[in-house]
């Protein structure tokens, strides 16, 4: 390997720079183990304090991409009348309605942002996403056109997952492991927003829902599903009730949400009755924190 050419022969006798032991399975646990040093280091280094997570397909398109598309199979289908080109408009003109959701991801990450800008303390309630296309992406977006920052937990797969280009420098992360991706999502976060999507979004869903409900998450989130008719159509919260496979107060934990100052009003307002002192505004609040802190200490969530 190239990597071993600037070596001494001492160094590559050295486990931790062995790349192929490294690469091996008997090396797993120090991979996953950097998997959570690397993006601790690095989310406290940038002063990461919590974040508002978005998830949702990455398969949606932005507004202009979807016309074009569907301009596209109009044009193709009028010309062949061939099935599969009827299907590619039938595709087409469903991307076109499930685009408004990538406009919606994009303002309403530009609101929460500019609303974190507002607070007193830094690095407050940082839009965070999967880095991919899609809905995340449209997050990302969101958060660079109110000029803010954004994290990109992208992980490494064979198709559609590639890092989008608004993920702010420094935050974008890669993972191999989907755990520890997953990790990182819920350990920061003070909100989820879970935009409609596939087999994706409906594990990150059911999978934070589930450690809510069994307390294993234990401080306070706030979760909304964006898009009631779409989430009704999908899960049947009521049936699950009815059958007694969840409780009231398991579909209680959700919000639903339809358009994207609904909810930003339900986050904002559920974010400051439940974490008041970080959701303060005022240069008076930076003086505390100092005060009660002390000048150069961490963050308390890094403690």
């Amino acid at each position: 390997m190239a990597i071993t050419k600037h070596m001494s022969e001492s160094d590559q006798k050295k486990a931790y720079k062995n790349i192929e032991f490294l690469n091996s399975p008997e090396a797993r646990p120090i991979r996953l183990l950097s998997e959570f040093i690397e993006p601790q280091r690095r989310l406290r280094q940038e002063g990461i304090r919590d974040t508002i997570v978005f998830f949702g397909s990455a398969r949606t398109k932005p507004l202009r991409e979807a016309k074009r598309e569907l301009q596209s199979a109009e044009q193709t289908y009028k010309r062949t009348k061939k099935k599969r080109d009827r299907i590619r408009l039938d595709e087409a003109c469903e991307g076109l309605q499930m685009s408004k959701y990538y406009e919606d991801a994009v303002t309403l990450a530009s609101m929460l942002t500019k609303w974190s800008h507002s607070l007193a303390q830094n690095n407050r309630f940082v839009v965070s996403t999967g880095g991919g296309p899609g809905i995340m992406e449209a997050a990302n977006r969101g958060a660079t056109k109110a000029k803010g920052r954004s994290i990109g937990l992208n992980i490494s797969l064979p198709f559609e997952q590639k890092p989008n280009p608004y993920v702010s420098k420094n935050l974008d992360l890669e993972f191999h492991y989907f755990f520890m991706r997953k990790f990182w999502f819920a350990y920061l976060s003070k909100a989820f927003v879970m935009f409609p999507g596939g087999y994706g979004t409906l594990d990150e869903m059911m999978e934070i829902l589930t450690l809510l409900q069994t307390q294993k998450i234990k401080k306070k989130v706030v979760v909304v599903l964006y898009d009631k008719k779409y989430w009704s159509e999908i899960i049947n919260f009521s049936a699950l009730v009815k059958h007694q496979m969840i409780s009231q107060k398991d579909v209680d934990l959700i919000k639903f949400t339809d358009t994207p100052q609904e909810a930003f009003e339900y986050l904002t307002r559920s974010l400051k009755k439940l974490y008041p002192f970080e959701t303060k505004q005022g240069k008076r609040v930076q003086k505390e924190k100092r005060k009660k802190e002390g000048a150069g200490s961490r963050p308390r969530i890094w403690n």
